[in-house]
C-alpha cells in the first residue's frame, strides 16, 4: 500500500512510489479525512481570514489586509527551518501543476505512463499550516494571487521559495510565468528537480540515460538566459539523478550566478555517494535545501533507505549545515519529511548499473559499509499497514518532531 506521490517540476513523471517502498498506489478516498479536513480543523480560521481579506477582485487593487495572527500555534516555538511541500501529502483538491508531461524522446513505458494531474498545496493554506507549526517558510509551488501570498507571508514574517517545471520541448512559456509568480510572492529562489523518478528505476539503458542528459541540457541552455533576465535563482535539486561528479560538471557548463542546487541531504545515498562529500564539495553552489535525516539497512539486492525524524538516522546534520551555510551564511533551511515506507535501491543487481558507467567498487564497499555498521538499529518505520487517517496522524508527528530537533540544535 502506497500513496501516489509526483516531482512537481521534473522532466519525467515520478513512479507510482515515489512515496512508498512498493509498487501499488492506493488512493485516499473520499470517505476519509483527508488533508483539507484536517487543515479546517486545525488553523483554516486563519487561512479563511487571510484569504477573504486578501485575495483581490479583478483589476481592482485593495488595500493589504491587516496584522491577523503573527505567533504560532499555541505552545510552538518558532524555529529557523522551513517546510517544503513535500513533506505533507496535499489535501485532494486544486489544480493540476503545469508540466507533468512525458518527454517526446522518451517511450511511455519507460517514464511509467502519459502525464497525469495530482492534488497540490494551495498555497496560502500552505503558508498557515506551516507558521502554525512554527516554520520560519516554505517551499512550494505558488498558485492563486502571489501578491497578496506575499502579503500574507510578511505579515507573518515568513519567507517563500518557489517550485517550478524547467522547460519543457522548448517551450518557455510556463517556465517564465512561473518564475514571475514566484518573484511577486516575494521568492528570489526556485527549486527544480530534472528528473521525476529514480535514476536506476527510470532508464533500462545507458542510451535511454544519455538521451534524457541531452534533453536535461536543452532544457537548461532554455533556462538559465530567463534567469539572468530575470535575476531569479533556479536551485536543481540532486533528485536520485545526477552523481556528485556529474552534478559539477553540470554547474561549471554554465557558470551563471543565478543557477545554483537544491541540496537534498540524502538522495544521493541511493546513487553511493557520500553526504558529508557532496555537501562540501557542492556548497558553493547551494541555494536551497531540503534537509532531512535518513535510516538505511540492508536486503538481498542491496540497502533500503529511508527518511526518518531529525537526529534519529544516520547523518551529522550540525556538521552539514555548517559546511553549506560556511559557504552561504544566508542560506534558508526548507525540511523535507517524507514519510513513507523504505525505498529500495537494488545496488547489487546487475541492472542497478547499467545507467551508472562510472560508478565502480569503491563507491559500492563504502556505502555497504555504512549499511552494515546501522543493522544493528532495528527496522526502520513503515506506513503502508496503517489506514489514512493514521497516515495523516504520524506525518504531522514526524515533521512535529523534526522541527522541535531544529529548535534544540539551532539549526
Amino acid at each position: 500500500m502506497s500513496l501516489p506521490r509526483e516531482d512537481p517540476s521534473g522532466l519525467e513523471p515520478t513512479r507510482p512510489d515515489e512515496r512508498a517502498g512498493d509498487e501499488s498506489a492506493v488512493p485516499i478516498t473520499s470517505g476519509t479525512m483527508t488533508r483539507r479536513v484536517f487543515f479546517q480543523s486545525a488553523a483554516a480560521p486563519f487561512a479563511a481570514a487571510a484569504m477573504s481579506r486578501l485575495v483581490s477582485a479583478a483589476g481592482v487593487n485593495r488595500e493589504p489586509a491587516p496584522y491577523i495572527h503573527s505567533i504560532p500555534g499555541p505552545g510552538v516555538a518558532q524555529t529557523n527551518m522551513g517546510i517544503a511541500s513535500t513533506s505533507f501529502m496535499p489535501p485532494l483538491h486544486g489544480a493540476a501543476p503545469a508540466g507533468n508531461a512525458v518527454p517526446a524522446a522518451m517511450p511511455a513505458a519507460q517514464s511509467g505512463s502519459r502525464a497525469v494531474s495530482r492534488p497540490v498545496w494551495d498555497a496560502f493554506e500552505f503558508l498557515e499550516k506551516c507558521h502554525q507549526l512554527g516554520a520560519a517558510g516554505i517551499q512550494t509551488e505558488i498558485n492563486g494571487d502571489p501578491t497578496a501570498l506575499n502579503v500574507r507571508a510578511k505579515q507573518l514574517g515568513m519567507w517563500i521559495e518557489g517550485m517550478v517545471s524547467v522547460p519543457r520541448n522548448g517551450d518557455t512559456v510556463a517556465f517564465e510565468q512561473s518564475l514571475l509568480q514566484a518573484k511577486a510572492a516575494g521568492a528570489t529562489v526556485v527549486r527544480t528537480g530534472m528528473l521525476g523518478g529514480r535514476r536506476y528505476e527510470s532508464f533500462s539503458t545507458l542510451d535511454d540515460w544519455k538521451r534524457w542528459v541531452e534533453q536535461a541540457d536543452r532544457a537548461l541552455a532554455l533556462a538559465v538566459p530567463l534567469l539572468d533576465r530575470l535575476e531569479m535563482t533556479l536551485a536543481i535539486e540532486n533528485h536520485k539523478d545526477w552523481t556528485l561528479d556529474e552534478m559539477q560538471r553540470l554547474l561549471r557548463a554554465y557558470e551563471s550566478e543565478y543557477l545554483g542546487v537544491c541540496f537534498d541531504f540524502g538522495n544521493n545515498i541511493a546513487l553511493l555517494d557520500d553526504p558529508m562529500e557532496m555537501a562540501t564539495a557542492l556548497a558553493k553552489y547551494v541555494r536551497s535545501t531540503h534537509v532531512k535525516d535518513m535510516g538505511v539497512r540492508p536486503y538481498q539486492d542491496g540497502f533500503l533507505l529511508s527518511e526518518v525524524p531529525l537526529g534519529t538516522g544516520i547523518l551529522d546534520l550540525p556538521a552539514i549545515v555548517s559546511t553549506l551555510r560556511r559557504a552561504n551564511p544566508g542560506l534558508r533551511l526548507s525540511l523535507e519529511m517524507i514519510t513513507r515506507d523504505p525505498l529500495k535501491v537494488p545496488c547489487l543487481s546487475p541492472q542497478y548499473w547499467t545507467v551508472f558507467p562510472d560508478r565502480n567498487g569503491k563507491y559500492l564497499a563504502r556505502t555497504l559499509k555504512m549499511v552494515q555498521a546501522h543493522n544493528r538499529d532495528g527496522p526502520l518505520p513503515t506506513v503502508s499497514q496503517v489506514g489514512p487517517d493514521e497516515r495523516i496522524r504520524i506525518e504531522e508527528e514526524n515533521v512535529k518532531a523534526c522541527l522541535s530537533y531544529a529548535r534544540e540544535k539551532q539549526l
